[in-house]
This record gives C-alpha cells, structure tokens and sequence, in this order.
C-alpha cells in the first residue's frame, strides 16, 4: 500500500464525514467562505469535527480571514490545521501560526511558472503548503473549481515544508499527477462529487484507492 495521503475538502454533512472515515483518507477539511457551496456554520462544522475518530486530521479552510473569524473557529471547533486560502502574506501566515498554536498550511495557485516564485518565501512561514490551480478570472472562490495546472511545471522540486497537490484531481487522473508530480500528499474536492457541493461517497473511495495503488 502506498504512503499517499489523502485530503477530501468541502464536507458538509455526517454522510460525508463516514464516507471519509471509511475511506482511510488522512484530512477532512472543512470550508469556512460564505460564496462557496461548501461553506459550514460554526454549528455544522462542530457537529462534523466531533465526529472524526482520533487521527483524522481536521483542518479549517479560510480565504483571508480576520483574527475575529479565526477566534470563534478556533475557540469552538476542534481542528488539527488552519488552511489559508487566500492572499495571506508569508508574515500573515507566521501572524496566524504564532496565534493559535496550530499547524498552517498555505494555499498557492498556479498557472505558469511565475506563479512558483513565492513558494520557497511560504515555506519559511508556513507548516505545509497546498499548490492549487489558480482560480480563473472572476472566479468567486479560490478553490474547489474543478480546474487543474500544468503538473509538469512541478518535476523536479522541493520544499522547505510539506507539499499538497490540488486542482481538478479526480480518481481517474490521480495516478498521472501522482506519476509527474510525485506528490505525497493530494488534495480533492469538486472531483469526488456528483453535484456541485454534493460528495459521492463512491468516488470518495476510488479516491483514496487510487491514492493508495
């Protein structure tokens, strides 16, 4: 079995939490913006964060957040990481690490290779980075857009921190992306759904397996 890890981002119901539990994926994220489709109150966010067994990492996604968001977030839900998704600065992210206490991973969206010039500055501040595609133009939220980059544009690379790949990945291209890439860690959303905001508990599973294949 393969040592990928495995995030399903956008949860939105206990259905969808078991889904990821019996997968074995290694993240359950949850999105905290009011224009996405995913986005959770602080009510339904408890109910699901309660509801992961120990070791399923819980992680809050935020797109460029107040302290008075974090606050509330951090003081009434159990999470294990704070995933900034927005245009946080290096100093933001260091800002919101020193804190709260918690793990923060960056989000970076890329469309050529210009948009990798910031990373290694990232990787100073943050605990873990997520390379995503960046978002089209005019494109209400910053991720979860079904959209992937040109992987080819990560051969070779390294990091300071832990690195998460994103963007358009689905059960049926993972082994690609995971082959140019070579990614340890994977990040999917709008790939495992049926719908727009609706998880597929089916392809949850041909996720993770092909992430484990």
């Amino acid at each position: 079995m393969s040592d990928i890890r495995v995030k399903i981002c956008g949860l939105r119901s206990l259905s969808d939490m078991a889904a990821v539990v019996s997968s074995r994926a290694s993240y359950a994220g949850m999105v905290f913006f009011p224009k996405s489709p995913r986005h959770l109150s602080l009510e339904q966010a408890r109910v699901l964060a309660f509801a992961a067994p120990p070791g399923l990492a819980k992680v809050a996604l935020t797109v460029d957040a107040e302290d008075a968001m974090l606050d509330e977030l951090v003081d009434q839900i159990p999470l294990d990481l704070l995933q900034l998704h927005g245009h946080e600065t290096p100093a933001r992210v260091a800002e919101v690490k020193a804190r709260y206490g918690l793990p923060v991973m960056k989000a970076i969206g890329v469309a050529d290779e210009a948009d990798l010039a910031g990373l290694m500055e990232y990787s100073l501040a943050a605990d873990q980075l997520l390379i995503d595609a960046k978002p089209p133009n005019g494109a209400e939220v910053p991720g979860g857009n079904g959209l992937a980059f040109d992987w080819r544009l990560l051969v070779g690379r390294k990091w300071l921190k832990p690195w998460m790949l994103a963007g358009g990945l689905t059960p049926e291209n993972l082994a690609e992306a995971l082959r140019l890439t070579g990614a340890r860690q994977v990040d999917v959303s709008s790939g495992v759904e049926s719908a727009v905001g609706v998880k597929d508990p089916q392809r949850i599973a041909a996720f993770v397996k092909a992430a484990q294949s």
